[in-house]
C-alpha cells in the first residue's frame, strides 16, 4: 500500500506534486530533547531511527522516506521520496519487551508524553498494570474506535506489560457509557489470564491517573505520589497498542491515531484516522475530515479541556498527538475578567491566551482551592470528585 494515500499529496498550480515535507520535533516526550543521529542530506527510511535520548526522554523515527533536508535545535525537517511505502525498518531485535519499548521510543499516547520504558524502572514492586481507556476528554474517541475494532491489541499489549512488570494481574478502566467497546472486550478476553474490567463512572477528568486509582482501589494517592506508590502502572490504550506493535511486528512509533471534530463542513462530525504518519501536517487531517465550515475561532490540539492553540498552517501531528478541533469564532468581550484556574483543566496561560483573543482585559486569576503545585504543576488534590 503507498503511504501518500494516507497521507496526501498537495498540487501546486498545473497540478505538479509539491514536495513532501515533514517535520519532527526532537521533544515529543517528558524529559530533554533528543539529539539528532542523521546528518543534512541523508537518505533515510521510514521507520529508521534519526534521533536518541540523552538522559530521560525517548527516540525518534522518522514516519517516511527521504532526504534530511535540515536539523536544527528543535526538529529534524525531511522532503519525502513521491512514492511512499506504509513498509518500515523495524527495531532491532531485543531480547526483553522493556528493551523493545524502548528501542520502539513509546511514550504516553494519551497526551502526557512519559517514555513508557522508565515507568518500569521504579524500584516498588508492581502488582497490577491498569489500561487507562477512558478517553476522558469530550469529542475524543479513537480509543474507544480502537478497541471495538480490534481489542486484541489492547489486550496483547496489557500481556506484555504484565510480564515486563513482573504483574500478577492487570484491569482495563474504561467508562460503562461505552458499551460496545466494553462488550467487544469481553468476547475476547477469556483467551488472556488475569485481566478484568472496571466500568467508571461518565465524569471528567476520570481518565486522570489518581482519579482512576480511587475509583478501582478505593484509595487516594497524593498530589506528589505516582501510581507506583499504589504498586500499579497505568498506560494509555494506544500506548498499550503500541506495546504490541514493537513486540510482534518490530514497529516503532511512527504513526498515530487521531481524532478530528468541531467546525467541519461535514455535519460537524467527528472523523477518526487511524495510524497517521507523525509530522503529518494538521490542515491536511482537517480537509480530509470535510474542511472547515467558514469562520472559526482557534484550531485546538488535544481535547476540549486541555488543549492548545494549534496552527491551521504549521501544527503537525506528533506522538502525544490526540486531538484536532475546529472551535467556533471566538465572542468579543471587550471587558474585564477574571479567571479561574483549575488544575483538570486550561493553565493560567492559556486562559489569558483565550480572554486575549476575545479582547478581555483579565484584573486577576486565581486558583481552585483543590490545587496543590507539584514540582510547578497544577495538580487537583481529589480529581473526578
Amino acid at each position: 500500500m503507498l503511504l501518500y494515500r494516507l497521507i496526501g499529496r498537495k498540487s501546486g498550480k498545473g497540478g505538479i506534486n509539491m514536495p513532501l515535507i515533514y517535520k519532527f520535533p526532537l521533544k515529543m516526550h517528558v524529559g530533554a530533547p533528543s539529539t539528532p543521529i542523521v546528518k543534512k542530506g541523508e537518505k533515510i527510511e521510514r521507520g529508521q531511527c534519526i534521533a536518541e535520548p540523552q538522559g530521560l526522554g525517548a527516540k525518534i523515527h522518522s514516519s517516511i522516506s527521504g532526504n534530511v533536508l535540515e536539523i536544527n535545535e528543535n526538529e529534524i525537517i525531511v522532503e519525502g521520496n513521491e512514492n511512499q511505502s506504509t513498509d518500515y525498518v523495524k527495531i532491532k531485535e531485543c531480547e526483553t519487551i522493556l528493551e523493545a519499548i524502548y528501542e520502539a521510543g513509546i511514550v504516553g499516547a494519551g497526551g502526557a508524553g512519559f517514555p513508557t520504558h522508565v515507568k518500569f524502572s521504579g524500584t516498588a514492586k508492581v502488582e497490577c498494570i491498569i489500561a487507562n481507556c477512558v478517553e476522558c476528554e469530550p469529542l475524543l474517541k479513537h480509543n474507544i474506535k480502537l478497541i471495538e475494532e480490534n481489542p486484541e491489541i489492547l489486550l496483547k499489549g496489557i500481556t506484555y506489560a504484565m510480564e515486563a512488570a513482573k504483574a500478577g494481574k492487570a484491569i482495563i478502566a474504561i467508562k460503562k457509557k461505552n458499551k460496545k467497546a466494553i462488550e467487544c472486550i469481553k468476547k475476547v478476553i477469556g483467551s488472556f489470564e488475569n485481566i478484568t474490567i472496571a466500568e467508571l463512572k461518565d465524569l471528567y477528568p476520570m481518565g486522570e491517573e489518581r482519579a482512576i486509582i480511587n475509583e478501582v482501589f478505593d484509595k487516594w494517592l497524593e498530589p506528589t505520589q505516582l501510581p507506583l506508590d499504589a504498586n500499579c502502572i497505568v498506560l494509555n490504550c494506544e500506548t498499550l497498542s503500541n506495546i504490541t506493535r514493537a513486540v510482534e511486528d518490530g514497529k516503532p512509533v511512527i504513526d498515530k491515531d487521531i481524532t478530528v471534530a468541531g467546525k467541519l463542513r461535514n455535519e460537524n462530525k467527528q472523523k477518526i484516522f487511524f495510524q497517521v504518519p507523525i509530522g503529518t501536517p494538521i490542515n491536511e487531517l482537517i480537509e480530509k475530515s470535510g474542511g472547515v465550515d467558514g469562520k472559526y475561532g482557534e484550531i485546538v490540539l488535544g481535547g476540549p479541556y486541555t488543549g492548545i492553540a494549534g496552527d491551521y498552517e504549521n501544527s503537525i501531528v506528533t506522538k502525544t498527538s490526540g486531538g484536532v478541533i475546529v472551535t467556533i469564532e471566538l465572542p468579543e468581550f471587550n471587558g474585564k475578567l477574571g479567571l479561574l484556574v483549575c488544575a483538570c483543566g486550561a493553565d493560567e496561560k492559556r486562559l489569558r491566551d483565550i480572554a486575549g483573543k476575545m479582547g478581555a482585559t483579565v484584573t486577576e486569576a486565581v486558583n481552585c482551592k483543590n490545587i496543590e503545585v507539584v514540582r510547578g504543576v497544577n495538580k487537583c488534590k481529589t480529581p473526578g470528585t
